[in-house]
């Protein structure tokens, strides 16, 4: 496997440590003992900052996280990387 650009690799980082915040924020929530509804938002918010990630991931190093050495995108691999998020 390939390694992702330097600058894109930089804004999955920044979106993967606003959830790493925002997952702080929902541990806080359950140890201050908040209402559960709004300990469920968080973590919906939580999730999908992560999924995001996710997504920016695949969609910034596509050729280089589903390709094989020939420059090639392998679709099995492209459906296996989709598959693994959803």
């Amino acid at each position: 496997m390939r390694e992702i650009a330097p600058e894109d690799r930089s804004a999955v980082i920044a979106r993967l440590r606003r959830a790493e915040g925002q997952l702080a924020g929902v541990l806080r929530m359950i140890e201050e003992d908040r209402e559960c509804r709004e300990v469920v938002t968080q973590l919906a918010a939580v999730s999908k900052a992560i999924d995001r990630a996710g997504f920016a991931m695949i969609a910034q190093g596509m050729k280089q996280c589903a390709s094989d050495p020939d420059g090639e995108i392998d679709a099995a691999m492209l459906e296996k990387l989709f598959l693994a998020l959803a």
